[in-house]
């Protein structure tokens, strides 16, 4: 049975905890300004020795959304608790692909990721060894058709999906994300290798969750619930988040039986 803390906040219950899986877009900031009662709740945690976490789907080095969030106002405690998917991609990388060429799908923002292996990226994916997939072009923002045409003689290429989100909010502008790119090139029949939400890999490389009683607070039934029902962790979902619509005008039961997963908690927006 879902419960809402709407009324009792999550102080209510966050002594049961030992490890916070907190998402940024869309629970912390929107893309373009932090909210205020998120980042006390963050200061609260922390005032009572929580560890926290905050994960998140975006396809770049830890240091590049680290310098976003300073850009924001957020206080730099909380910037040694920032880890990416990008980051956790890198790594990867690093181990296994550092010497072969790669595509870039994506806007130029994400170069960072590659910033270490740029000498290995062409600019004709037919000569491509892997794809790497970090988001969509500026040019090609809202037209997913595009990239079918793209991607249509490459599928014997393995891609690296850097961000598994499809969707995102920039403050009242909805944007695709590459997760959508990615899911574009496995209907065409190619092979995705996802890092971040909800593969549990993430988790493991975020923080040492062994023997500890872990909450996820998250904005998507996509990739914050569900990687948190993959690992039976307890969840609490932003229901002002990326669903927000959705919950307005449909059954919450319904909802979580067409995402296929179960949430502990909700609440409208993260509140102490």
């Amino acid at each position: 049975m879902t419960k809402n803390l709407d009324n009792i906040g999550l102080k209510s219950i966050a002594d049961q905890y030992d490890l916070f899986f907190i998402d940024l877009w869309g629970v912390v900031h929107n893309g373009i300004d932090l909210y205020e009662e998120s980042t006390e709740t963050l200061e609260k945690l922390l005032d009572i020795n929580k560890e926290l976490v905050l994960l998140t789907n975006a396809p770049r080095p830890n240091y590049d959304v680290i310098n976003f969030l300073k850009k924001m106002g957020l206080d730099q405690n909380f910037f040694s608790k920032v880890y990416t998917s990008g980051e956790a991609a890198l790594k990867y990388l690093n181990l296994n692909f550092k010497n072969k060429t790669f595509f870039h799908i994506g806007p130029p923002r994400d170069f960072a990721l590659f910033d270490n292996f740029k000498k290995n990226k062409i600019t004709k994916i037919s000569e491509a060894e892997y794809l790497l997939c970090t988001g969509l072009f500026d040019e090609h923002e809202k037209e997913l058709s595009y990239y079918e045409a793209l991607l249509k003689n490459e599928i014997g290429k393995i891609m690296i999906c850097t961000n598994p989100d499809l969707i995102v909010d920039r403050g009242q502008k909805r944007e695709f994300c590459a997760g959508s790119v990615a899911k574009v090139f496995e209907e065409l029949g190619g092979k995705v290798e996802y890092f971040g939400k909800p593969y549990p890999k993430v988790y493991n490389q975020a923080a040492n969750i062994k023997n500890k009683k872990i909450f996820c607070i998250g904005d998507n039934l996509n990739t914050d619930i569900k990687g948190a029902n993959k690992q039976n962790f307890t969840s609490l979902l932003i229901t002002n988040g990326i669903h927000r619509q959705e919950i307005k005008n449909e059954n919450f039961e319904k909802i979580m039986e067409k995402y296929k997963t179960q949430v502990d908690y909700i609440q409208s927006n993260l509140k102490w």
